[in-house]
């Protein structure tokens, strides 16, 4: 098929990124419609794509503070006119303001990773990225004007929804007043494997930013006096690290290509944090190892209590300590993880997306 993809930008590496390269796998000829592209902060491969910037690409510092210019982007995606390019469809990864490109009676997919969080949670979000408080004040109306755009770009009769999540689709209802179909985003179980003697540390893989809630894992394992590893980099490294006991290890940054050994080897997987999906917990189960997480968000699409893992239900110190003291009673099969994160596959996304593609395409 004729097909445009949109990302909301490419100046990082994270799950959204995860789910382009699957997109990209999948519809290779494929052109890729972003705001910026940093080249040499992606990966190579990224450098044989056919990536297509707007003029926000050309801004002063946009790469690195690209937080900074959040009102320019809705402007951006409307004006990025798509709708008599030839296209049998668009598809939309989104988190920001992507799904308002200019797609006229194109048939037009938006798999929504969230609805924008800073302008639907505005609060929330300033709270977390301690914004001082006249900023919050001053950027109020541009927010309320930014929700307004928002909700109008998802009422185009040509959009239809699909969600990663039941955490998603409640939002996608209550933000959009819109239905969406769901379906999960992929876990590559093969690059995983089931280690014969796990080790005795618990492990948390993740990017050291606020609402990760990395810091009651710290904290929570520091009183426990148990081994914990946290592996990933962040602006939150420090603070973190001034509160953990001799007992947590900062690995840092850890390849790709390392991390199935890592998953493998250890005694479970912690995951404080509320998030909209988290691929990790399923990359964690994929390596036959549990996973204690926050009962909230994505993980209680991917975890199942009791066999797969333990859910603390507040994002508590005291909460995290009973939920692992309840876990190291309470033994669980690797090959009960392994077939829960089966249910996962890319071939399951990769059939099911396109399903919904060509459905959408014969609709109209």
């Amino acid at each position: 098929m004729r097909l445009a993809l949109v990302h909301d930008w490419l100046n990082q590496l994270g799950g959204a990124e995860r789910v382009l390269e699957h997109f990209h796998a999948f519809f290779p000829a494929a052109p890729i419609y972003t705001s910026i592209y940093w080249r040499e902060k992606l990966p190579s491969a990224y450098r044989a794509w056919d990536i297509r910037t707007t003029w926000m690409d050309r801004l002063p510092g946009i790469y690195r503070h690209h937080q900074w210019y959040f009102p320019l982007y809705a402007l951006a995606f409307a004006r990025l006119n798509l709708a008599d390019a030839g296209y049998e469809a668009i598809l939309s990864n989104k988190s920001g303001f992507c799904h308002g490109v200019h797609s006229g009676e194109t048939s037009h997919l938006c798999y929504c990773l969230a609805p924008t969080r800073y302008v639907w949670e505005y609060a929330t979000y300033a709270a977390r990225e301690n914004l001082p408080p006249a900023l919050r004040v001053a950027l109020k109306p541009v927010v309320l004007a930014l929700r307004r755009w928002d909700y109008a770009a998802a009422q185009r009769p040509a959009t239809h929804f699909v969600a990663i999540s039941t955490e998603i689709q409640e939002r996608i209802r209550r933000y959009y007043h819109r239905e969406s179909t769901l379906i999960y985003p992929p876990v590559d179980v093969k690059r995983f494997f089931v280690a014969p003697h796990p080790g005795e540390y618990y492990l948390v893989v993740s990017r050291l930013i606020p609402y990760k809630r990395i810091d009651l894992a710290v904290r929570a394992f520091t009183e426990l006096g148990l081994p914990l590893r946290i592996a990933g980099s962040g602006r939150d490294r420090a603070a973190l690290e001034a509160i953990a006991g001799p007992n947590v290890e900062f690995l840092g940054y850890v390849p790709d290509a390392d991390l199935p050994q890592l998953l493998a080897e250890c005694k479970a997987f912690v995951f404080p944090g509320k998030e909209d999906f988290g691929i990790a917990p399923l990359e964690a189960q994929a390596a036959g190892r549990p996973v204690i997480a926050y009962g909230a968000g994505g993980a209680l699409d991917t975890v199942i209590e009791g066999e797969t893992g333990v859910f603390f239900r507040e994002q508590t110190v005291a909460a995290l300590i009973e939920a692992v003291r309840k876990f190291e009673a309470q033994p669980m099969e690797p090959a009960v993880c392994r077939a829960n994160a089966g249910r996962f596959s890319v071939e399951r996304f990769q059939q099911e997306l396109v399903s919904a593609l060509q459905t959408l395409i014969a609709s109209r």
